[in-house]
């Protein structure tokens, strides 16, 4: 758990720099720097936010005031990192399928966020949770992409690179959400439970 939540940090804060390190970037993304020189920072320090937000919220449900605060910050946070996952998804792709995959996320993210709000209004904390867990296992593909990139780029061809770049962009947030929707089927935690 120690090596995971460091790397969580890491990730957060390497998001969170990434703007401001452009010298390092690799051509398709130095071209979204160029492009959107506001969107694509703002994407991604909120991004790195919401990486360390959410699994602070998900520490802090047993606490529900400390939650219901943490919640105030973290879905404004949120809602500016998805709104411009688009137009980042969008300008200048690799490839028209990773952006598609990137929007689909970003899609996703804001529908079980939306839904999430939806049925902790209504009192229905077990749809809220499962929602959430829903939206957390979504955003774990911005951890899930690098990593599979890395192992790519030690291990894959380079001649393929775009054709994986594109696969990864649905693998890398897709298998997590299935994984986390089958436990939350198995554990029958879409029943509801108003209060």
């Amino acid at each position: 758990m120690a090596a995971l939540g460091l790397y969580l940090i890491d990730a957060a804060i390497q998001a969170m720099r990434a703007p401001w390190q452009i010298d390092d970037f690799p051509e398709a993304l130095y071209i979204k720097t160029e492009l959107l020189p506001w969107t694509f920072p703002l994407h991604m320090v909120t991004g790195g936010l919401v990486l360390l937000l959410i699994p602070a919220m998900i520490l802090l449900r047993h606490r529900p005031h400390w939650h219901r605060r943490l919640g105030r910050v973290t879905v404004p946070v949120v809602l500016v990192a998805g709104v411009t996952a688009f137009p980042v998804a969008l300008v200048a792709p690799v490839t028209p399928l990773s952006a598609l995959g990137f929007t689909v996320q970003g899609l996703l993210w804001l529908l079980f966020l939306g839904l999430g709000l939806r049925h902790v209004r209504r009192g229905n904390i077990a749809g809220h949770r499962a929602m959430m867990l829903l939206m957390a296992a979504t955003t774990t593909g911005a951890l899930f992409f690098r990593i599979y990139l890395a192992l790519y780029a030690l291990y894959g061809n380079p001649r393929h690179y775009q054709a994986f770049y594109a696969l990864d962009a649905w693998i890398a947030w897709a298998l997590p959400l299935a994984a986390m929707a089958i436990f939350l089927k198995r554990t029958g935690a879409f029943a509801a439970n108003p209060r």
